[in-house]
């Protein structure tokens, strides 16, 4: 064996050091705040946070109805009166705000799902803007005498994977979601029957 090749402990700390020197290192971060080699490569951009993104689902979370009370049947009845079911549809919408965010998120991953097509349409969005933005990290991206901004960059992998949003028929699954959480949240709205709380709410309200 070669004199110069680590041996026994002296080979477990020199992995150690390269593993440190990946993944440890803060300078190598693009925004000298921490990680290195492949980690600081795969920061998101800024004003994109998984933290921020985490926070906005739990505070959902929290603030969601009971799904049992949400589908009672027993709770729903058809309006008296067109006045009545402007009232249910605003007062609903307050009340199940988070149910109907979820329901919306659903339909949406749903289309996805359930569409092929429209996954790789995604994929080569993500895959586009990732290699654009890793290229304004190297050096200032400049067109038109302009510097691309994160939206600018964003904008610029909407075009080049627009082709293939368009053979995905992206256009017809964005009409198809609008128009299916327009009809299930317009429907639970208005059958739906206010809340003890909300009726007495207004009751109160002058006329």
């Amino acid at each position: 064996m070669p004199s110069g090749a680590p041996s026994g402990e002296n080979c477990l700390v020199d992995m150690d050091s390269k593993a440190g020197d990946m993944f440890g290192s803060e300078d190598a971060h693009p925004t000298g705040t921490g990680g290195a080699g492949i980690l600081a490569k795969l920061w998101l951009p800024k004003g994109f946070s998984i933290s921020m993104a985490k926070e906005w689902i739990d505070k959902r979370r929290l603030s969601i109805r009971p799904w049992t009370g949400f589908v009672d049947q027993r709770k729903f009845s058809k309006p008296r009166n067109f006045g009545e079911m402007c009232q249910r549809m605003v007062k609903n919408v307050e009340t199940f705000n988070s149910n109907y965010t979820f329901i919306f998120l659903g339909l949406i991953l749903y289309c996805i799902v359930s569409s092929p097509m429209l996954l790789i349409a995604l994929a080569v969005f993500v895959g586009a803007f990732y290699i654009i933005h890793l290229k304004s990290l190297e050096s200032k991206l400049v067109i038109l005498g302009k510097q691309l901004t994160v939206p600018h960059q964003m904008g610029l992998a909407g075009a080049v994977s627009l082709p293939v949003f368009w053979l995905a028929g992206a256009g017809a699954a964005v009409f198809w979601v609008l128009g299916a959480t327009l009809f299930v949240i317009g429907s639970h709205a208005a059958f739906r029957e206010l809340e003890g709380s909300d009726m007495e709410e207004l009751l109160m309200e002058p006329v």
